[in-house]
């Protein structure tokens, strides 16, 4: 053996090292071949880097500059820091495989760049989104839900029983409560575009759905405050008294409001559209966080109602409360995993400057001389809206197109003036899911009914469960909950099914689920009146009718909820833009509530209509009401949206042209192809 002159030199086998077998070039040239790769790979980065940052990330150029030589610097001081780890502890080659080693972990970067994780870096989906963070939201809605209809569940009771309402009056001040909680929903989708961001809202309004919850809790511990009087009527409650209870009641209305418009687009959020598995995994979210909605529903109006009635309000509404800052103690705990996107802008300003410009445009005498007139758009990678990707020129609402028309060069960094083709187009995606949403709120007026008349019914039926367990009234609408088996069933069985015979991966498409469920309303309503006018004729003696009969409409009414609103859910965030999906999310949330306020006024219309609470249809006496007839009038309010929802269904357009960037601006203007007379 030649061995080294230096004995500290040793060979793979921890024996002093053998020059005939170890070093000189026959080592060296891999080393030698390991620097031509690792440099190949760095500057191939570093190169690119202003580009990358000025261009996809939207920097300014010296920003980017400085980021740049920022970065190349940290890439160069901490050399000390190696040199010392590989003299002091590790040697030159392990310390060579630890770095190399992180130098070529690889991040798996969301598609979208508007997507940060909690650093404020780009997501990286390996640690973040996915289930590992809807999770966290689906429990969150599961909670939060709980507390909600424990107290909205009970409420018609508390109004009649303890107020001393009459059963129309508890009805309509439901109807509007309810209504309150979620037309408020635009609101809070555009404070969470705008402003916040959909995290920050979502604990906002969760605070302050939290504080409401408390309040009750606090107001039905006071004797001076709440009363009770049980299920005998008792003197009507002071202003004083109800002041401070309907200030516990608008605060879980507004937090209600800011919250539900966001959760569910955050949740979506966590799963990337450009990925094939994460696209394919929304659905199924959609169907987990209907689900979520119901088993908090459940909780609510079994086990908490349970305790409203068995051990008081007081212990009730303080489990209520604690639930809901449960919801906010979960919804935090995810923050490690969640994607966050920075606030957009108001979609509402954008809209605006697109009626405007093309309004202007329109008066200056521009108009479309044909399909190839060019339309203005940014020239980068991303669009003029921050986060938010650029969308291809559709055909259709041609009269907003004259927005993007360039009239005049020096106007193109006015949006007042000029618009984007993208924001043009997400103006119009907005137009285009208005005839949808508007013709689904009829099944809202009917699904207001399940909290309000069905409870005055099942509170006068025979509610006895075997021996001696009598179901409390606001646990009756638990029966609609059954429809939950569906859900599986559907995705498990029918789902593939229907993907074989219509090639459609989620076996139908968003508006034909809609469809079903609007088509079921019909009878779900017609079922009420059914069973109504058998009682009424048959079984008008107090508790002489079994409970159960209701059960058919409260699982016609769940099926058609679970059809039509996880249907919604998917339409309007496929049919959304990046920029407008809270915005239109809350569309759907607020059609509720404008359901809930349209039965409080059918409620009133009929009531006077019909004779008023002495003679009219609906009267605080069951026995005496005809409230049969007002579910016929709902029935054929249902038949007719129906066949409306068939026409807008069919006449529905789905989310390119010639579209002109800023380079293309000044000659365009020089040399234009549109016409002004």
């Amino acid at each position: 053996m030649e061995l080294v002159s230096n004995h500290s030199f040793l060979d793979v086998h921890g024996r002093i090292a053998d020059k005939r077998t170890t070093g000189g070039w026959k080592a060296s040239s891999f080393i030698i071949g390991n620097e031509v790769t690792e440099r190949l790979a760095f500057f191939a980065i570093a190169a690119n880097m202003v580009s990358y940052l000025v261009y996809v990330r939207s920097e300014s150029l010296p920003d980017a500059v400085t980021h740049v030589t920022g970065w190349i610097g940290a890439a160069y001081v901490p050399t000390l820091f190696g040199a010392f780890l590989a003299d002091a502890y590790l040697g030159h080659f392990r310390t060579i495989l630890l770095f190399s080693a992180i130098y070529a972990a690889k991040m798996e970067l969301v598609s979208n760049h508007s997507f940060l994780d909690v650093h404020g870096r780009i997501a990286d989906k390996r640690t973040t989104g996915g289930w590992k963070a809807s999770s966290f939201i689906i429990g969150n809605e599961v909670t939060e839900r709980l507390a909600f209809f424990a107290i909205a569940a009970n409420m018609v009771s508390y109004l009649v029983y303890v107020r001393s309402e009459s059963l129309p009056d508890a009805v309509t001040h439901v109807t509007g409560w309810i209504g309150a909680a979620y037309v408020p929903t635009l609101f809070g989708a555009f404070l969470a575009d705008a402003y916040l961001g959909h995290f920050r809202t979502i604990l906002l309004f969760s605070a302050i759905y939290a504080a409401g919850m408390i309040l009750l809790t606090f107001s039905a511990s006071q004797t001076t405050i709440w009363r009770h009087c049980g299920f005998t009527a008792c003197e009507a409650a002071t202003k004083g008294q109800t002041f401070f209870i309907y200030c516990a009641l608008a605060l879980i209305a507004l937090g209600t409001g800011g919250i539900k418009p966001c959760i569910s687009s955050f949740g979506a959020h966590q799963f990337d559209d450009a990925d094939h598995k994460e696209v394919q995994m929304k659905p199924l979210f959609f169907d987990c966080f209907f689900v979520a909605i119901n088993v908090g529903a459940i909780f609510g109006i079994t086990l908490l109602v349970y305790a409203q009635q068995t051990v008081g309000f007081r212990w009730g509404f303080g489990l209520s409360a604690a639930a809901a800052i449960c919801s906010i103690l979960i919804v935090v705990a995810g923050v490690p995993y969640y994607r966050f996107k920075k606030p957009m802008g108001s979609p509402f300003t954008r809209f605006l400057q697109v009626v405007v410009a093309s309004t202007r445009n329109h008066l200056n005498g521009v108009y479309l001389t044909n399909h190839e007139t060019p339309l203005f758009e940014v020239q980068t990678t991303e669009s003029d809206v921050v986060g938010s990707t650029k969308l291809p020129h559709t055909p259709q609402y041609r009269f907003f197109d004259k927005a993007a028309v360039m009239v005049n060069a020096e106007d193109k960094s006015n949006r007042w003036r000029i618009c984007t083709v993208t924001q043009v187009e997400e103006f119009k995606a907005f137009i285009r899911v208005l005839p949808v949403w508007a013709s689904t709120i009829a099944l809202s007026l009917s699904y207001a009914q399940p909290l309000t008349f069905f409870l005055g019914q099942a509170n006068i039926m025979d509610r006895t469960l075997g021996v001696s367990f009598v179901i409390p009234t606001g646990s009756v609408p638990v029966f609609g909950a059954i429809t939950l088996i569906l859900l599986p069933i559907y995705e498990k069985l029918i789902v593939p099914f229907l993907r074989n015979l219509t090639g459609h991966h989620r076996g139908i498409t968003s508006l034909q689920r809609i469809g079903v469920g609007l088509f079921v309303s019909v009878f779900a309503t017609a079922s009420a009146a059914l069973v109504e006018m058998k009682r009424r004729n048959y079984y008008s003696v107090q508790l002489s009718m079994s409970v159960f009969w209701l059960l058919p409409q409260f699982l016609l009414m769940g099926s058609a909820e679970v059809f039509t609103y996880v249907g919604q859910w998917e339409f309007f965030y496929d049919e959304a833009t990046d920029g407008t999906r809270s915005i239109i999310s809350a569309m759907c949330l607020c059609g509720i509530g404008i359901g809930n306020w349209l039965s409080t006024a059918l409620v009133k219309i009929i009531e006077a209509a019909s004779g008023g609470q002495d003679k009219g249809w609906l009267r605080d006496n069951l026995n005496e009401s005809r409230l049969d007839n007002f579910y016929w009038v709902l029935t054929a309010i249902n038949g007719v949206n129906f066949l409306v929802y068939l026409v807008v269904a069919h006449c529905h357009r789905g989310n390119g042209a010639l579209v002109m960037d800023e380079a293309m601006a000044d000659d365009e203007f020089t040399n234009p192809k549109y016409s002004q007379p």
